[in-house]
């Protein structure tokens, strides 16, 4: 596979326009002289969609609509700003990188942010890979979340996204529940080697079964099912293959192992 192309132009694109979309543009001609193609203005009104511009957009947008996200009550707080800096560091993100990410995050953050437009662009050319979508509206749903409330600015602008999606109010109402359940029993998780009570255990239970999306009344095969479904949508491998942007790769690890950890706690309680 003739790679080269891309890469020159991706670089090139990045130093004269010091920004990720010429880097796009760099990146998505070096694609066509790869493939030894002319100008073809389909392709390049964004119909078909390679590798390099689907992570390049899943990652600008990401933190695009995060600062949009954090910007929803009209200031953004320092937990929204904390969870930024965090989610950053946590990726790994080399100082240009970063640096992209900062300028996207001040960029949706701006009162003339052209949300849906920009939701619309997203969901076309990340197409019918319904993984990727699951794994944006999730980051977006810990933002709104980072400080451990979700008032009614930020749940609107969350069902706006998730309107543009493709995901109904209610779907959206079970994700939240889910993404709110893992979040405290990862904090839980990290606890276990300190002696917990049985009121905490049966909290960590309870959040076990609203990340794996089921009740506690839920037979063990349909738990199963579940737990494998979740697995699927959020492997690591898998994202990276539709699309995922590398760096983003420890996000998807870190949501499986809770999955993991969560049915390995309720197949425990079951036998």
């Amino acid at each position: 596979m003739r790679i080269w192309g891309k890469i020159l132009g991706f670089l090139f694109g990045l130093m004269l326009s010091k920004n990720i979309v010429g880097a796009l543009l760099g990146a998505w001609l070096g694609h066509l002289f790869d493939r030894g193609r002319g100008f073809d203005f389909n392709a390049m009104s964004g119909n078909e969609e390679d590798d390099v511009s689907r992570q390049a957009t899943f990652f600008y947008s990401t933190f695009s609509i995060m600062g949009h996200v954090a910007k929803a009550k009209g200031q953004v707080t320092s937990h929204e700003i904390a969870f930024a800096s965090a989610y950053m560091d946590k990726l790994g993100l080399t100082s240009q990188l970063r640096k992209q990410a900062q300028d996207a995050f001040r960029e949706g953050k701006s009162e003339a942010f052209p949300l849906k437009d920009r939701l619309i662009k997203f969901k076309r050319i990340m197409g019918n890979r319904q993984d990727l979508l699951l794994m944006f509206l999730e980051i977006q749903i810990q933002v709104a979340f980072s400080d451990g409330e979700l008032d009614k600015e930020e749940r609107a602008v969350l069902h706006t996204i998730a309107k543009y999606l493709g995901y109904s109010a209610r779907e959206l109402d079970n994700l939240l529940e889910m993404i709110i359940a893992s979040a405290s029993f990862h904090q839980q998780s990290g606890s276990s080697g300190r002696q917990q009570s049985s009121q905490t255990s049966g909290q960590q239970l309870n959040n076990a079964y609203k990340v794996l999306g089921v009740e506690a009344s839920t037979p063990m095969p349909a738990i199963k099912k579940a737990y494998k479904k979740l697995m699927s949508q959020h492997h690591p491998d898998k994202l990276i293959a539709k699309g995922l942007p590398p760096e983003m790769m420890e996000t998807a690890k870190q949501k499986t192992q809770d999955i993991q950890a969560a049915y390995d706690l309720i197949s425990k309680q079951v036998k």
